[in-house]
């Protein structure tokens, strides 16, 4: 057989095939002809509909299109980034959240939204029962630790120098622990944001997590916060780390050498909690971190505060906040700073100009941003800390997040959520908690707890 005589015979044979399903076929021509008549009668009944009820008809197609973005561009795994080591496969291993999808709610994908509302909601849980620890500085400031005691039912309070503690108040045991047994517990630290204390929204679903997990959970208070007065005329800001330094090296010495501390910073808390890992390095005196919703680099924050609209309104409230506090010790700040002039702020950046790089020393507003910013400075922590942020911060722009240094930390580990807002991280259709981040903190505090030395196994 000619080539020209089996090309031919392999067409026939296609062919044939082909009549099998063919339209010739009467009975895949009716079910065509029926496929056309049911579309043209759907055509019919939507064109009818979008006559009638034009506005409805826009409606359901917008909500659709909206749907359709939202579970392709909004509802996807975080961004996780880490370099390749211990801590990676640990946090893989353990940390479920990283690996799933984050689902905000499709009527909260907003950041203003996802900040405002999750503020909102964890702001209507019950205040919570501590037990305060007060603690006096070198320079007789005051700051206090608060203890979380689902039992207590009024403050016991600890008076604490550098060299003596003294009682103050009813001798009522201190949550902080008097047995080996309590001292022998992993502790929970937190630090809240630029206005927090122990009763702050943020903070209020945080605790109860870690103390179901047999942690024991405290909150440490800056100057001038937690109804606390301020006794020196000394605020705190990002850069300065020194009353945190205080608070563990109590907690320490008062504590089995053994104890665990995994220190949870949130905001501003994140960023003093930062400063204090990149300075102090291998002698850090926690065991590991979460920093939530850190601003890494302040210029580009300040920035973005700074943009016209909600951006700029809530760069006002925050501003104001600021200034109650110092007017509220105004009597500290008399004799050093004009409190006229200070008031006239309406941004962060003319409330530090006006008075934190006058209290602290710095050449600039600039230079006090550069030198509380952490970027480039991440390869110093040598702890492990694992950070969480969402693309749509406005206090922490994703084009200004260290994803490039996070990458190449085996201490360092980063996810970024495609949304989440400040502090927000709003999970599932329904406004109720947990939330992401009272999901990640549980997996990620749960997992630490099982390891029987932080440092060795996740590190060296």
């Amino acid at each position: 057989m000619t080539t020209e005589q089996q090309q031919q015979q392999q067409r026939w044979s296609v062919m044939s095939r082909l009549s099998s399903i063919s339209l010739l076929s009467p009975s895949s021509a009716d079910y065509i002809t029926e496929m056309f008549e049911m579309v043209s009668i759907w055509m019919d009944q939507l064109t009818a509909f979008y006559l009638s009820y034009p506005r409805w008809f826009v409606a359901i197609i917008f909500a659709i299109v909206f749907f359709i973005y939202y579970l392709r561009q909004v509802v996807t795994k975080p961004a996780f980034f880490c370099a390749d080591g211990k801590f990676r496969w640990f946090l893989l291993a353990n940390c479920s959240k990283i690996q799933r999808k984050y689902w905000p709610p499709i009527w909260a994908i907003q950041t203003h939204i996802q900040t405002a509302l999750a503020n909102f909601l964890r702001g209507r849980l019950p205040n919570l029962p501590y037990r305060r620890e007060y603690i006096y500085t070198p320079d007789g400031g005051l700051i206090s630790l608060d203890w979380y005691d689902p039992e207590a039912k009024a403050t016991t309070t600890t008076t604490t120098t550098t060299t003596t503690t003294t009682r103050t108040s009813e001798p009522v045991p201190s949550s902080s622990g008097t047995t080996i047994d309590d001292q022998l517990k992993p502790i929970a630290l937190f630090l809240p944001g630029l206005t927090g204390d122990s009763q702050t929204e943020y903070i209020k679903p945080l605790v109860p997590v870690a103390h179901s997990l047999g942690y024991r959970a405290v909150v440490f208070n800056n100057r001038g916060r937690g109804n606390m007065k301020l006794t020196t005329p000394r605020f705190y800001c990002a850069a300065d780390y020194d009353d945190l330094k205080q608070a563990l090296h109590h907690m320490r010495r008062h504590n089995h050498p053994e104890t665990k501390i995994v220190a949870t910073g949130i905001s501003l808390g994140g960023i003093v909690l930062g400063r204090y890992l990149i300075d102090m390095g291998d002698k850090a005196l926690v065991d590991a971190a979460l920093l939530i919703s850190v601003c890494w680099d302040l210029l580009a924050g300040a920035e973005s505060l700074e943009k016209p609209g909600l951006n700029y309104k809530l760069n006002q409230h925050l501003t104001r906040s600021l200034l109650y506090i110092i007017n509220d010790n105004k009597e500290m700040f008399d004799s050093v700073i004009n409190i006229e002039d200070l008031n006239k702020s309406k941004t962060l950046r003319e409330f530090d100009e006006s008075f934190t790089i006058k209290m602290w020393g710095f050449k600039s507003v600039k230079d006090y941003y550069l030198q509380s910013s952490h970027k480039g400075k991440l390869c110093c922590i040598k702890r492990p800390t694992l950070c969480l942020n969402a693309a749509d911060d406005i206090f922490a722009p994703v084009c200004a997040l260290p994803v490039d240094e996070v990458e190449e930390s085996s201490h360092v580990a980063m996810i970024v959520t495609s949304r989440g807002g400040h502090i927000g991280f709003m999970e599932g259709l329904s406004p109720f908690m947990p939330f992401f981040t009272e999901k990640l903190l549980h997996q990620y505090l749960r997992s630490l707890a099982k390891l029987k030395d932080i440092k060795r196994d996740l590190i060296y």
